[in-house]
């Protein structure tokens, strides 16, 4: 009998009238819920308990509520799970006889019955077998009989789970994470496994588990109505099939949302989805605090209760990521300094900081920075661009920190218009993805295609942005244009770059259809998508989009073909853009680095100067009155031109953990009798307070004459702050190539590299080696990516040959590769 057919006057008086209750039960209730699931188990419980009342009474019985039925949650075909307890007195013959006056009952009426009959020993030894059972057990709930042996049997299997969650635990997570890549994952899901899926009931369940192991808890917040939310659906799929189904097909999804009461499909799913997400992320944080739980406790066994003198890190050591940053014990969280209310910069400098080590951003880190916020002011600082760039480049490792991110409501404070596609589905399958998720994967392969483009912040940026339209009717591209314009003037991008933006957004589509859809060998084709993209630099962005965004899409959105046919158009369209502008030199020096130089050339030694940053000094102050903190300043440095000059400096900078984010070289000649080189930095602490100049002026000093071993020193600050390596995928190699259209007065070498400490010592360095002078350089750092061009000439000041000036880009590249993989500063 399913649930929706009417029972006669006979079955009722064969049930005692529960049918009869229990169809009133499911049609009288308008909308699933918890009082609806409580109070259907609890006609259920009365009939059951009513059938042990008139059965024989062999010794002592009682009749156990296991698994879901034992938590009070039945849906309307949920199994009902049954455990006949006693006290292993009885014969088996009477023990049969009663289970017959349960058991029967209960399939008379065509419900699902999961059921054994067992003495205390027996369950305490299938439940050490069978994790399943084990679970199920934890929820044990006493119907009828002898309360007392319920009691005790609870008391022992929870006494069991405890003694032995050390080893069970670890073996309840693998579970889940099988179960995961069996199911998928719930959130994503166009059909979802309520209950298997990642982020399902399953896992709900699970999170209860480990809080009865007393190791650990779940996050609270938001996690009980998750699972009222899915337990919800999954009662109106059952009415609207008549099943006892948990995958919401495509077919039933318009009936269940309607039962609901929800507007249509799509925003039943999105609330699946955010219940999904709810659940998974309490699920991660959850297994991580039991990692560190496992882990401090067989630290203990092995070296006693603290490393405190052995050498070793105890869990709390807490190492400086960036400023208001550390990592303590596998995790990223705020220093006890950190001021999330003064410092609105925080979320995106901690969450940037864990996704390049590696790490997962702690939950009381997201908790405080989510309870105590400081607005961002619009348009953002350059500093917040910057961790935000910093954020989307980092790789796989992205993902579980913006995650982190969206959990405590972050994303749609840095950017509302976020909400539009936060959990919103795709209803096509070639994408893998809900809209949001699908922006940042693909930011995820755009990070790996940045030494591709010279600009790899636009890149990034674009990746997060190209789809935003789909929030909204008409055209995404055409109303993603828009919206991108208006994110990236928020996120403090010029007119020229937020034109760019919203270039490659309006026309994110356009190289992937004209390259299978028309004909490549007529000229109106490529003049079509030249007249759109406009100039190379949008033409390289676009194609690097292109390739991003259909990886992220899924296996059968790129291919070889396509990725031919697309390089094909690119390179068509290429040569029909005029050339773009090459890298040009520094410009006219400041009033302050014409003083500086012709000081330097009076003394024949380094001077400098450090002063805040143009418009830092006007930045608004803290409400308390506080003097803001700068987040960058100007370093200028002029000395005589003398070899090894630009590696010296740099890798004074490094020392001192002082971060490039730009950087000019020039000549000049102040008085006409002599070069004296002058460079321009953008400064900033890693954390801390910035040097006196003082001290940068004689470290500099005594590195030029040879007093301070700066390479030793160097090596000994890498040693000292060294962290094992936890990034689960390398950032792309670095790049180094020669301009096609350079100067007339020297070779210019393109590099492309991740950052890191000393970068700019080691390249410096090697053309130093290499036996090139540097005439002038222009140094970016645009998130977690160094963009630099070199003005080199020979020693005798003529532009390199072109056969040496390959060789020099090969070696240069090979000596950053190299250096990079072996974590030299």
């Amino acid at each position: 009998m399913t649930a929706q057919t009417p029972t006669t006057g006979e079955e009722e008086g064969h049930d005692g009238g529960y049918a009869s209750a229990r169809l009133r039960l499911l049609q009288e209730e308008a909308r699933p819920g918890p009082s609806r699931r409580a109070r259907l188990a609890e006609i259920t419980d009365e009939w059951l308990a009513g059938l042990l009342r008139a059965a024989p009474r062999p010794g002592r019985l009682a009749l156990v509520a296991v698994g879901g039925y034992g938590r009070g949650e039945l849906s309307p075909r949920s199994d009902l799970d049954l455990l006949l307890l006693h006290d292993g007195k009885a014969a088996p013959g009477d023990l049969a006889a009663v289970a017959d006056r349960l058991w029967y009952p209960v399939w008379d009426l065509g419900l699902a019955l999961d059921h054994s009959v067992r003495t205390i020993p027996e369950a305490r030894a299938t439940a050490a077998d069978d994790l399943k059972v084990q679970l199920g057990l934890l929820d044990a709930r006493h119907l009828a009989g002898d309360a007392a042996l319920t009691a005790e049997l609870r008391t022992e299997v929870l006494a069991q789970w405890r003694s032995q969650a050390p080893t069970r635990l670890p073996e309840l997570h693998e579970l889940g994470r099988e179960r995961a890549r069996r199911q998928g994952e719930l959130p994503f899901l166009l059909e979802p496994d309520l209950k298997e899926a990642r982020g399902g009931l399953r896992d709900a369940t699970a999170l209860r588990a480990v809080a009865a192991s007393w190791l650990a808890d779940a996050p609270r917040q938001g996690l009980e109505a998750a699972r009222n939310t899915l337990l919800d659906v999954r009662d109106a799929l059952h009415l609207a099939t008549g099943r006892a189904t948990d995958r919401l097909a495509l077919q039933d999804q318009d009936q269940v949302a309607e039962a609901l009461g929800v507007l249509d499909a799509d925003t039943l799913l999105r609330q699946v989805y955010e219940a999904g997400r709810t659940v998974a992320y309490a699920s991660d944080v959850t297994w991580r605090e039991v990692s560190r739980v496992l882990r401090a406790r067989s630290t203990r066994r092995r070296f006693g209760w603290s490393r405190a003198g052995r050498g070793g890190p105890t869990p709390d050591t807490r190492l400086p990521l960036a400023e208001g940053v550390v990592e303590q014990d596998g995790e990223v969280g705020l220093a006890r300094a950190a001021r999330p209310d003064r410092d609105p910069v925080l979320p995106l400098r901690a969450a940037a900081a864990a996704a390049e080590a590696g790490l997962p951003l702690a939950l009381p880190a997201v908790s405080a920075l989510a309870a105590q916020p400081a607005e961002l002011p619009v348009p953002w600082p350059a500093e917040a661009r910057e961790q935000l760039i910093t954020l989307l480049g980092a790789g796989p490792d992205t993902v579980p920190v913006w995650e982190a991110l969206e959990a405590g409501g972050l994303i749609t404070r840095l950017l509302p218009d976020w909400e539009r596609v936060r959990c919103r589905p795709q209803r096509n399958p070639v994408h893998r993805w809900t809209v949001d998720r699908h922006l940042v994967e693909t930011a995820v392969r755009a990070a790996a295609l940045t030494r591709r483009v010279r600009r790899p912040d636009l890149l990034l940026v674009a990746a997060l942005l190209h789809d935003m339209g789909k929030g909204w009717p008409g055209d995404h591209s055409v109303v993603g244009e828009t919206i991108a314009r208006d994110m990236a003037a928020r996120i403090g991008f010029n007119a020229t770059d937020t034109a760019v933006l919203g270039t490659l957004v309006r026309h994110h589509l356009l190289l992937v259809e004209t390259a299978t859809r028309r004909d490549l060998g007529d000229p109106a084709t490529i003049a079509l998508v030249a007249e759109a993209v406009g100039d190379q630099l949008t033409l390289e962005l676009l194609h690097a989009l292109t390739e991003a965004d259909a990886l992220a899409t899924g296996p059968a959105a790129w291919s070889g073909w396509r990725a031919a046919l697309v390089a094909d158009l690119v390179k068509r369209v290429a040569a029909s853009l005029q050339d773009g502008p090459s890298p040009t030199p520094a410009g006219e020096p400041s009033v302050a680095a014409e003083r500086l130089a012709v000081e330097a050339f009076r003394t024949q030694g380094p001077v400098l100067a450090l002063r805040p940053r143009p418009g830092e000094a006007d930045r608004p102050a803290p409400a308390d009155g506080a003097d803001p903190e700068p987040v960058g300043v100007e370093l200028v440095i002029a000395l005589p031109d003398q070899p090894g000059v630009l590696p010296a400096v740099a890798g004074v900078l490094a020392l001192h953990r002082l971060t490039v984010r730009s950087a000019e070289l020039r000549e000049l000649d102040p008085t006409g009798s002599g070069q004296v080189l002058v460079l321009d930095w953008r400064v900033a602490a890693e954390y801390g307070s910035l040097p006196r100049a003082e001290r940068l002026r004689a470290d500099l000093a005594r590195v030029l004459d040879g007093s301070l071993d700066l390479r030793g020193r160097l090596a000994e600050r890498e040693a000292a702050y060294r962290r094992p390596r936890r990034r689960r995928q390398a950032a792309p190699p670095p790049r180094v190539s020669v301009a096609p259209l350079g100067s007339r007065l020297a070779t210019v070498l393109e590099v492309r590299a991740q950052d890191a400490p000393g970068l700019l010592h080691r390249i410096g360095r090697a053309l130093e080696d290499a036996q090139v002078r540097v005439r002038s350089a222009h140094v970016s750092t645009l998130g977690a990516n160094a963009v630099d061009a070199f003005y080199v000439t020979d020693l005798a000041g003529a532009p390199l040959s072109p056969a040496r000036a390959t060789e020099l880009a090969r070696d240069l590249e090979r000596a950053l590769a190299d250096g990079g993989a072996a974590g030299t500063g």
